[in-house]
């Protein structure tokens, strides 16, 4: 009698699910699926539409080795050299003055001055940083590079206005790379007598390089379509510029921009050839974000 109490006292270790619990779980897992539908129903509906309009002129190959040099607004053909051009050297240009003020701030901002007053107030700017629209970055340069140093509109002063707002992606992400890496790794090296400086160079940037180059080429694909930038800071031109500190210089934005005006045929076609385009270069940039990263990665076997 007492044997059999204890064994109906005892429960199974695995209960079954109850019906409302199935209910809710099945419930959560519609909501979910349908908000992904939703949300990718724009996202397929705008690739269609720029495919479907843009695709013509950007397989022809004159699109990516001539300028709109010499064209009419009414004329066909033509091509996005001039502008892509443009569009990669002020992405690129930002990039490198960028990339090392972010990553030695997010340096500064984990290994050093963590709870310090300068810390503090630079992760103060760099949530106001984060916030500005691309008009105000754009602003702010003309009144510094042209109204105040008196100097032309060109390519280099929307490369300065990108600056502005690539350095709190690239903080961001490189202070949130560098804080996942573990402190064991630091106790080691500084057991064996490693400076911390050194320690940062060959243990804490390494481990964490495959997470900054990512978040640096997304940075650079984001800054890529801006608008507000080349509008405000460089003219527009149809021929090639190489001269990114005098001169007006076409990108991929600003001919969007310019086509958008142009009611014939032909300037529709480029509008949405290089839309398609800009869609292009930048899943290039991710795609080459992703090979960096994983060939970057340290290997744990």
């Amino acid at each position: 009698m007492t044997a059999h109490l204890e064994a109906s006292a005892i429960k199974p270790a695995f209960q079954p699910i109850s019906t409302v619990r199935k209910i809710k779980s099945g419930l959560a897992l519609g909501l979910v699926t349908l908000a992904f539908l939703l949300a990718l129903v724009p996202l397929v509906w705008l690739l269609i539409t720029v495919i479907s309009k843009g695709i013509k002129p950007v397989v022809h190959p004159e699109w990516w080795t001539h300028s709109l040099k010499g064209l009419l607004p009414e004329d066909f053909g033509g091509g996005i050299y001039h502008a892509l051009y443009g569009t990669l050297a002020q992405g690129l240009v930002s990039a490198v003055i960028a990339v090392p003020i972010g990553v030695l701030a997010a340096i500064y901002l984990v290994e050093y001055g963590a709870k310090g007053r300068i810390a503090r107030i630079t992760t103060f700017m760099v949530d106001i940083l984060s916030g500005i629209p691309s008009i105000v970055a754009a602003l702010f340069i003309f009144a510094v590079w042209i109204t105040t140093a008196d100097l032309t509109q060109s390519a280099f002063a929307v490369s300065l206005s990108l600056v502005l707002l690539m350095l709190p992606v690239v903080i961001r992400s490189s202070e949130e790379m560098l804080r996942l890496v573990p402190d064991e790794l630091r106790e080691a090296s500084y057991a064996l007598g490693v400076p911390k400086w050194k320690t940062i160079v060959k243990i804490v940037l390494p481990t964490a390089l495959s997470g900054i180059v990512t978040g640096v080429m997304l940075a650079i694909a984001r800054v890529m379509g801006e608008t507000a930038p080349v509008l405000v800071l460089v003219g527009y031109s149809n021929s090639i510029n190489f001269n990114i500190f005098d001169g007006n210089m076409a990108s991929l934005p600003l001919l969007i921009y310019r086509e958008l005006q142009n009611p014939e045929a032909a300037g529709q076609q480029r509008m949405w050839g290089a839309a398609l385009t800009l869609i292009l270069v930048i899943m290039v940039f991710n795609l080459i974000a992703a090979v960096v990263s994983k060939l970057s990665a340290i290997k744990t076997k």
